[in-house]
C-alpha cells in the first residue's frame, strides 16, 4: 500500500487540526495539503508545506520592476508577461515541500535536477520495506531503434510474461537475502549500510523534496513531456494537478508557453519563414541535421 497505517494516521490527524494563520493561503492547495496522491503501484506524492500563491509572484515582480509593470493591467496578464519573457525570480518567491515515495531508479533520474533541497530515507539507519515497482504489462517495451534512451514496441505474450516473472522473482530473492543478512539468528548480522547494496533498483525509497516554483516548472517541463520516461512522467503529471490548483494563473501560463509552446532555433525560424512564403524546404536545404529536421517536422505536425 502507498501509505503505511502510521502515515495515514498522521495525515488524518494533521487534516483534523487546522491552525489560524496570517500568511497567504492558496485555497486550492489547502485541499491537497498532506493528502497522498497515488502514483505507480506503491508510490505517492503529497504536499507537506508550501509558501506563496499567484499574488506573491506579482508582488515580487512589482517590487523588482517598479514602473516597468505599470502597463500590465492585472495579475494574470503580468504573470503571462513574466512567463513569456522567461523571467525567473518572481516565480522563485513560491515554494513547495513534497513527500514522495518512488522507485530507486526513478529517484536517481529525479535527483539530476540539482535545484531542490532533498532528504532521503536512510537505508543505513532503517530497514527498507519489501515493496518493488513491477510494471503493468502494457508498459513493458523493447529498446527503441531510433532513440538510445527511449522505448520501442510493447512486449507481448510469452516474452512479456517472462520479463515480469524475472522482475518479481529477482526482487523477491534479493529481499530475502537482504533480510537474511541483517537478521541472522544467533549472529550479529551484516551492517544495514552493506546489506542494502544487494537490493534492486526497483525497490521503493522516500524523500522530502523542497523546491521553488521556477525550478519546479523546469522539472515539470522536462518530466511531464510526452518523451519523458513513463515512470517519472506519472509523478510529474500528479504534481501538475497540484500546482494547477496552487497557482492557477502561473500554471495556465506555464501550460501555454512551456508545455504547449515550442522553442525554435535560428535555422528553424528561417525555415518557417521560407515555408510561409511558399518555398519548398527539405532537410538538405534547411541547414539542419537529420535529427533536428525530424524534430522540426514533428513540431509542425
Amino acid at each position: 500500500m502507498p501509505l503505511s497505517p502510521e502515515q495515514q494516521a498522521e495525515v488524518d490527524d494533521l487534516r483534523a487540526t487546522p491552525r489560524p494563520t496570517l500568511r497567504a493561503v492558496s485555497e486550492g492547495m489547502e485541499r491537497h495539503l498532506y493528502v497522498a496522491h497515488d502514483v505507480l503501484d506503491h508510490g505517492f506524492v503529497r504536499v507537506i508545506d508550501y509558501m506563496g500563491d499567484d499574488a506573491a509572484i506579482c508582488q515580487a515582480a512589482r517590487v523588482s520592476y517598479g514602473k516597468g509593470t505599470k502597463s500590465v493591467q492585472n495579475d494574470e496578464g503580468l504573470i503571462r508577461y513574466l512567463m513569456r519573457h522567461w523571467h525567473s525570480t518572481p516565480f522563485e518567491m513560491c515554494e513547495i515541500k513534497l513527500h514522495v515515495k518512488l522507485p530507486v531508479f526513478v529517484a536517481r533520474q529525479w535527483i539530476r535536477h540539482r535545484t531542490a533541497n532533498v532528504n532521503e530515507y536512510s537505508a543505513r539507519y532503517s530497514i527498507l520495506d519489501r515493496e518493488f515497482y513491477i510494471p503493468q504489462a502494457e508498459h513493458l517495451a523493447a529498446q527503441s531503434v531510433v532513440n538510445n534512451q527511449g522505448r520501442g514496441e510493447a512486449l507481448t505474450g510469452e516474452e512479456a510474461e517472462r520479463v515480469l516473472r524475472y522482475l518479481k522473482d529477482d526482487a523477491g530473492r534479493a529481499y530475502d537475502h537482504y533480510e537474511e543478512m541483517i537478521s541472522d539468528e544467533g549472529q550479529q548480522g551484516l551492517a544495514r549500510e552493506l546489506a542494502r547494496m544487494n537490493l534492486p533498483a526497483n525497490i521503493y525509497t522516500q524523500w522530502y523534496w523542497k523546491v521553488d516554483l521556477h525550478n519546479l516548472f523546469h522539472f515539470l517541463r522536462l518530466r511531464a513531456d510526452a518523451h519523458a520516461q513513463y515512470e517519472i512522467r506519472v509523478y510529474a503529471d500528479a504534481m501538475c494537478k497540484v500546482v494547477a490548483d496552487w497557482v492557477p494563473a502561473a500554471y495556465a501560463a506555464f501550460e501555454d508557453y512551456r508545455l504547449g509552446g515550442a522553442v525554435l532555433s535560428a535555422s528553424g525560424v528561417d525555415c518557417l519563414k521560407r515555408m510561409l512564403k511558399g518555398e519548398q524546404v527539405t532537410q538538405e536545404t534547411s541547414g539542419m541535421s537529420k535529427g533536428e529536421w525530424r524534430e522540426f517536422e514533428g513540431l509542425l505536425g
